[in-house]
């Protein structure tokens, strides 16, 4: 299977202020992080920010879970080194070889998991949530009179 995604990943490179993607683009591609810092922004109000600074970890995640464009604005803030990887061709090759499939999915579910504790964490901490609704994926604000 590693040989085959050989031919359909490409190594890219960022200079500091690049955008890799823009909110509601296509999302054509999911990418791994080889070297430099990448700020994902969510929102232009309150903004939801993450920042994807370790080598190995992945983004553009909205291109594998049945989206059909990004949820957040990719912006390098630092001279960035990434591994671009097509959904498509992806997506047949994970259909070809199951097992595979069922790891690269239970990482992935993994990743979002983190990052949603993650976001839940900063709204808690900056009091802007006052109850979590399980199982919706929504977040209650309490009403003002």
């Amino acid at each position: 299977m590693i040989n085959d995604i050989k031919t359909f990943v490409s190594e890219e490179s960022f200079d500091k202020g690049a955008i890799l993607f823009r909110q509601d683009d296509p999302a054509d591609y999911f990418f791994i992080l080889m070297e430099g810092r990448v700020e994902l922004v969510i929102g232009t109000q309150g903004q939801i920010d993450y920042t994807v600074s370790h080598p190995g970890e992945i983004f553009g995640l909205s291109s594998m879970v049945e989206r059909e464009r990004y949820s957040a604005d990719a912006k390098c803030t630092a001279p960035t080194k990434v591994a671009k990887i097509d959904k498509k061709k992806l997506t047949q090759l994970l259909e070809k070889y199951p097992s595979d499939a069922i790891l690269f999915y239970k990482h992935l579910s993994q990743i979002i998991m983190r990052r949603l504790v993650t976001t839940y964490s900063a709204f808690l901490s900056q009091g802007e949530a006052r109850g979590l609704t399980y199982g919706t994926g929504q977040v209650e604000r309490d009403q003002e009179d």
